[in-house]
């Protein structure tokens, strides 16, 4: 016979998010405040902090969110943001990675060697380099995955081998001089000036985002689990269509449309379909959130934590090869400085956590943000570099307390 009792139980037990389908707008307001109790804060934190930045420096100085310094600041941001989505793989594994400084600079060097000094092509010189990230990145996951060396062990002693390779190759003179109308040069010199450019990729962007929000829903209708109304759907769409051509806007009020903004938008969208829609990322997810529990579910573990690390190392070359591009050279002084703790800080900024399991390549865009706004807004302001790595190391310990508190406060709420 049925137990009354469970049968009510099972009655009041309803997805949060029907009834978010069913009460509307109250019911909106009630999904977020639990999202709040749960600390399922998502991106909010750093979006709201990104705007209260924007408007400080804005009241302090009027050429802040001109069209000519908001574009100079996308084209600035790609290189240390392309190490940070790298960055974002490693730590969804609650690892580290401290050696992709030195391998961005060894790209840019390998790069200026072999194009530069040897006459080597241009395009193969510049895949030999990317290469020689994804081998070195390969390397380190070796160590750490096959042999048990801590991957803040081995990525230490990375950063260090790789710094003294870079020196080796770029020999005496230490600096070889790009070629300003070659393929690195002009990663960060080229803009598309038509402005149908920029208006056609923020159409195809708003374009790409309803139709997979809109089949993307029609197949969860399919299988009976919640999905978002058309309503909600069209509404984010709107949003997102506001902002894309907002800054489509600002660049043609400049230069056109950056070719280096294209590429990383394309990056980003690639590895967020990889990480959120492929059973890799699946993988890379699951190991995050525990390890024995993967390789019982059959995961290979160590193969996971090899190709992990090597795309860290991938786009640690790739953003290096951006950075040589901004100023046409590599130099002995490449992947040093804070390039490293501004690629690790973009990362956790943007809110991927460092304890592993949660964090979307997204991520790195929003926290490159924050920290190359705080890098111009003070150089506006004549603040001297101290002062930038104060304020960037108090928002990095912010956005940590935060993650930490989430995490405690997911745990009481059980989603932990």
């Amino acid at each position: 016979m049925e137990n009354p009792e469970a049968a009510r139980a099972a009655v009041t037990v309803v997805d949060p998010r029907l009834l978010v389908r069913e009460q509307g707008l109250k019911g909106y307001v009630s999904e977020f405040k639990r999202k709040m109790k749960s600390g399922d804060l998502g991106s909010i934190p750093v979006v709201v902090g990104l705007a209260i930045i924007w408007i400080i420096f804005q009241s302090l100085n009027s050429n802040f969110l001109t069209a000519g310094n908001l574009s100079d600041m996308s084209v600035a941001m790609v290189g240390t943001g392309m190490i940070a989505v790298g960055i974002v793989f490693v730590l969804l594994l609650g690892e580290i990675d401290l050696s992709v400084g030195s391998v961005s600079g060894v790209a840019g060097a390998s790069f200026a060697v072999l194009n530069v000094t040897n006459g080597m092509n241009e395009w193969l010189a510049f895949a030999l380099a990317i290469v020689t990230g994804t081998v070195a990145g390969a390397l380190h996951g070796f160590f750490f995955a096959k042999i048990g060396v801590p991957a803040f062990a081995v990525t230490l002693a990375g950063l260090l081998f790789w710094n003294g390779f870079m020196l080796q190759i770029l020999g005496d003179n230490g600096t070889i001089n790009l070629d300003p109308d070659g393929v690195v040069a002009q990663l960060t010199s080229y803009y598309f000036s038509d402005v149908a450019a920029a208006y056609g990729l923020a159409a195809v962007v708003t374009a790409g985002y309803f139709l997979s929000s809109f089949l993307g829903n029609r197949r969860r209708e399919a299988a009976g689990v919640p999905s978002r109304p058309l309503s909600e759907t069209i509404v984010r769409t709107v949003l997102l269509a506001v902002v894309a051509f907002a800054v489509a806007i600002v660049f043609n009020q400049y230069k056109g449309l950056p070719l280096a903004v294209v590429i990383f938008i394309v990056v980003l969208l690639v590895t967020d379909f990889v990480l959120r829609r492929t059973a890799y990322g699946r993988k890379v997810f699951a190991l995050g959130g525990s390890v024995e529990a993967s390789r019982r579910a059959g995961i290979n573990v160590e193969l996971v934590r090899i190709s992990v690390f090597a795309i860290s190392g991938t786009f640690a070359a790739v953003g290096g090869l951006f950075i040589a591009s901004k100023i046409a050279a590599a130099n002995q002084g490449a992947g040093g400085g804070d390039l490293l703790m501004n690629a690790i800080a973009a990362a956790v900024i943007g809110g991927t956590s460092l304890f592993g399991g949660r964090g979307r390549t997204w991520n790195a865009l929003l926290g490159v943000l924050v920290i190359v706004s705080i890098q111009y807004g003070l150089a506006l302001e004549g603040i001297a570099s101290p002062v930038q790595y104060m304020i960037t190391g108090g928002v990095l310990l912010a956005t940590v307390v935060i993650d930490a508190v989430t995490r405690k406060t997911q745990k009481t709420a059980g989603r932990a």
